[in-house]
């Protein structure tokens, strides 16, 4: 049986490793280590995905065409 456990064990690490977010390549040019600052992924994940909804927003932003009558 310790076997069988070991093999998903196995399975959940690559997941995490690939999940792990770099808070020092999404916000390049700050003189403060971010991954130290912010060190809950949970909180990793949310600014990713906040950069990721403000990236949006704006390229939503600058395709749509105002037209004033």
């Amino acid at each position: 049986m310790e076997e069988q456990e070991r093999p998903k064990e196995d399975q959940t690490q690559p997941e995490q490793r690939r999940k792990e977010v770099d808070l020092n390549s999404l916000f390049p040019g700050k003189e403060v280590d971010l991954n130290r600052l912010f060190p809950d992924e949970g909180t990793r994940k949310l600014l990713q995905d906040l950069r990721r909804n403000r990236r949006d927003i704006e390229r939503f932003i600058k395709n749509f065409s105002f037209e004033e009558e």
